[in-house]
């Protein structure tokens, strides 16, 4: 064990491994500075510089990209700004036809009036057109009531259905 490394107690990690000495552990200037010798040239060693059109061309790349980035979100901004107005004019467009769809129903339950009104006189004429509108709402507030339970039984365990069964039974 001494002789490998001097000391004592100290062995190499791998056997077959090679004694390094301290000349062979020498680094030499040219190595940290980038420089090549002579020998270094005339072996045929690659050159650490780059082909300057490659740069042009990475760069361009990158100018390219950047160019292309920029545009897609100005144009994807433009769009959604458009969307966003036609959203807009839509929800506007939609509040007015419900006012003018309950003007004319405003207008339908006048004229129905008028039109019983010979018939059964004015009061009868409106009670008979104010039942006939409650009846309507009856009806469409309880088919409303039956489509929300028919949807919330969607979302109920099995457990909860297995109890209303029986007990509508």
């Amino acid at each position: 064990m001494t002789e490998t490394h001097g000391r004592v107690g100290v062995s190499r990690a791998d056997p077959a491994a090679p004694d390094l000495t301290a000349a062979d552990m020498q680094v030499s200037d040219t190595a940290d500075t980038g420089a090549s010798t002579s020998e270094d040239i005339d072996q045929g060693a690659p050159s650490p510089r780059v082909d300057p059109s490659l740069m042009d061309e990475a760069s361009a790349l990158i100018d390219n990209a950047r160019t292309y980035a920029e545009s897609e979100l100005g144009f994807q901004k433009t769009r959604a700004a458009l969307a966003g107005r036609y959203l807009g004019v839509a929800a506007g467009l939609g509040v007015l036809a419900v006012i003018l769809l309950h003007i004319a129903f405003l207008a339908l339950a006048v004229g129905l009036v008028l039109a019983f009104e010979p018939l059964v006189g004015i009061w009868g004429a409106i009670a008979i057109v104010f039942g006939g509108l409650l009846l309507i709402v009856a009806l469409l507030g309880w088919r409303a009531f039956v489509k929300i339970q028919k949807m919330t039984g969607l979302f109920s365990s099995s457990d909860d259905n297995d109890g209303d069964e029986g007990e509508a039974a």
